[in-house]
């Protein structure tokens, strides 16, 4: 308990400034063409996401419990979107850099929550493709709706109470000296390091949070495909092989497109410019949210065919009411 006492001491005054300055880029020529950039990237995401959720919403047959998950996921990235594209857009496509104190640990709590929230989600999908393909006999039993509401209800009990934590605790700092976040929104590990009093619980939560949310989750998915690809090797056929993987390829690719910035972001941290790393850390924000419904679209034969059923039923409605009004 020493270690937070500097930080939580009852005696301490705290001074927080009346608002954080968000720096952004510095020294890019029409750097106005990559926020219209977002903006294109938000309005993509804010569609697709919500034809995927209406899909599952529409087809009874996409109310298993992997759709569960499939569903949770547009819901994250449709409200994780939302919550930061038009606030960045207004930040510096507007020119409002200034952002008040509590609105700014607000802007930060459903950034992280939604940010991490995305990762959990896809833990839930190499779970169930785990069991799918390993205990394909036991899938109805292990992966059901009961089971898939709990996991999702538990990841955002602890993503919640994580990101309240890291909130809570910057709420103890005191920032004398600078309130420029030198960043595109308002970044946890950029606050905490403006302070002038001792922020050390603050850097602890900064290493924990990533390794339980980050690093944890993407072990615990190499591990399982490395389970999968083992198990595979043992069926007998290429045919039955192939068919079993093209069951993960939309999940393998989320993996791919969410994992692969933030672990260049961290391998290259001390040697990144901040532009570059601002870049990389808006993309790796934006990109899945707009490619997640698409990829899961296009790869998986179960939402192909519910939006032909769809389609086909609205067409044949058109027709039906047609023939009734002649």
């Amino acid at each position: 308990m020493n270690l937070f006492n500097s930080a939580l001491g009852k005696n301490i005054t705290l001074v927080r400034p009346a608002y954080f300055l968000i720096s952004g880029f510095s020294g890019i020529p029409n750097v106005i063409y990559y926020y219209v950039f977002l903006l294109f990237l938000y309005v993509v995401s804010l569609l697709a996401n919500t034809v995927v959720m209406g899909i599952i919403c529409l087809d009874p047959n996409l109310r298993t419990p992997k759709y569960v998950v499939v569903f949770n996921l547009a819901f994250v990235d449709l409200f994780g979107s939302s919550a930061l594209v038009p606030k960045v857009l207004d930040i510096f496509l507007f020119d409002h850099p200034y952002i008040p104190y509590n609105d700014c640990l607000t802007f930060m709590f459903f950034c992280f929550t939604c940010l991490s929230m995305q990762a959990l989600n896809l833990v839930a999908l190499a779970y169930d493709r785990l069991i799918a393909i390993i205990f394909p006999l036991h899938y109805q039993v292990k992966i059901t709706h009961r089971f898939m509401f709990s996991l999702i209800v538990s990841f955002w009990l602890f993503i919640i109470i994580s990101v309240l934590i890291a909130a809570g605790l910057l709420t103890r700092l005191s920032f004398c000296k600078s309130v420029v976040i030198d960043s595109y929104f308002c970044d946890h590990g950029q606050i905490y390091r403006l302070a002038c009093n001792d922020s050390t619980p603050s850097y602890v939560i900064s290493v924990l949070l990533p390794v339980l949310i980050l690093w944890l989750p993407l072990i615990f998915i190499l591990f399982t495909y490395l389970y999968i690809g083992y198990a595979l090797t043992k069926v007998s056929t290429v045919h039955e092989r192939v068919k079993a993987l093209k069951t993960c390829t939309a999940h393998l690719s989320l993996v791919a497109i969410y994992f692969l910035p933030i672990i260049i972001t961290f391998v290259y941290f001390g040697n990144i410019h901040p532009n570059a790393r601002i870049i990389n850390l808006s993309l790796t924000s934006v990109f899945p949210p707009t490619l997640n419904p698409i990829i899961y679209v296009l790869q998986t034969e179960e939402i192909k065919k519910s939006v032909k059923r769809l389609f086909k039923i609205r067409v044949g409605s058109k027709i039906a009411i047609k023939k009734i009004i002649m």
